[in-house]
């Protein structure tokens, strides 16, 4: 099945051996027609969520994930194209972006009659872990990273990720619809080829609740939205903006919680990818490139960093919660990590040794 998006792009839709669904996202007609010849395997069982009482919090429990890959080298990476000795996740000889279901999901399809239970403290039972966790494969180059990718490759990326989440929105199961990345192993990366992953959350995370609690209130108090007026202040102070275009805004958050951390923004606010325009689209490639090449020029090394795409649940605070980005590296110096301390890990309050604007003046040091 063909179907075509916003930036000339074309989704084909096709089957694994096993079931799952693989889309390819071209930036022009292709013919997919690959078909995937290994054997088939059956998926794994669901899991459950159990709640913690002592913070209300689910947590979700996947055992059938303690046997998944552990960085394989790339003779074996299960996200190249496959080869005529390799067979991988991907039936074509090439690709330029694919999506697909974890082979080892955290979240996936429930019965058609689930629900989450009401929290009731202790009492509370256990529920399927409903939800959907998906891979993003951001190109076939194995060898390459994505602030290194092309401005229509980029794009293309986008397009899946809005197609995604337009999708995977219309699930009565999902609330919340998470697309990030992990780079380097010092962030607990798996696989090293270039690639994100779309968790689909049948609860709202606890960091989606706090931030939608304070966006509420805000809109509540002023009538205005609060990311909004986060970038009128980081406009007012100009100080901590490294980068901008007629589109977007990419600055170091005025109470930044990591050595090097990037938050970038549309100049429009949107909820959620679904709302983007392509006025937006075609200006987000070429900034991602600047912040990330920034963030590599820092000291002259690729940064490892998780890059968190944060947007408005489902099905609440489409009027509060606005999308944005945010990219954050446990890297403070070239051989030096900053570990989560035991205030950070065991309380949540954050310490933070250097001043968001000195971090923002590095970053617009680098010669691109």
């Amino acid at each position: 099945m063909k179907q075509k998006l916003s930036g000339s792009v074309v989704r084909s839709d096709l089957k694994l051996s096993d079931g799952r669904t693989i889309s390819y996202y071209d930036s022009k007609e292709i013919e997919r027609s690959a078909q995937d010849s290994r054997g088939d395997e059956a998926q794994p069982g669901i899991g459950h969520l159990r709640l913690d009482p002592l913070v209300n919090e689910w947590v979700s429990v996947a055992s059938h994930r303690q046997h998944r890959i552990f960085l394989p080298p790339k003779e074996l990476c299960p996200l190249c194209p496959t080869t005529a000795d390799k067979k991988t996740e991907i039936p074509d000889s090439d690709y330029e972006v694919v999506v697909f279901g974890n082979r080892a999901p955290a979240l996936t399809t429930p019965d058609a009659n689930w629900e989450l239970p009401i929290i009731s403290g202790l009492d509370t039972p256990n529920a399927d872990a409903a939800g959907a966790c998906e891979v993003v494969c951001y190109t076939s180059d194995h060898n390459t990273s994505f602030a290194k990718l092309s401005v229509q490759q980029i794009r293309t990326i986008l397009e899946a990720w809005k197609d995604r989440t337009k999708e995977l929105s219309k699930l009565p199961y999902i609330e919340q619809i998470y697309p990030f990345e992990n780079r380097g192993e010092e962030v607990g990366v798996t696989l090293s080829h270039p690639h994100g992953q779309i968790y689909a959350y049948s609860f709202l995370p606890p960091r989606i609740e706090k931030m939608l609690d304070a966006a509420n209130a805000h809109l509540k108090k002023t009538g205005r939205v609060l990311l909004d007026d986060v970038i009128a202040r980081e406009v007012k102070d100009e100080k901590r903006i490294i980068a901008q275009n007629a589109q977007w805004i990419a600055y170091v958050p005025f109470a930044a919680r990591y050595p090097f951390e990037i938050h970038l923004a549309p100049k429009r606010s949107i909820a959620d990818f679904t709302e983007m325009d392509d006025a937006q689209s075609d200006l987000f490639a070429p900034i991602a490139k600047e912040i990330l090449a920034r963030l590599d020029g820092v000291f002259g090394i690729e940064m490892a960093y998780i890059a968190s795409w944060y947007q408005a649940p489902v099905r609440s605070g489409r009027d509060s919660m606005r999308l944005h980005w945010q990219i954050v590296s446990v890297r403070r110096q070239p051989g030096k990590l900053k570990y989560l301390s035991g205030s950070e890990s065991g309380m949540g309050a954050f310490i933070m040794d250097l001043e968001p604007e000195q971090s923002a003046e590095q970053l617009k040091a680098v010669k691109l």
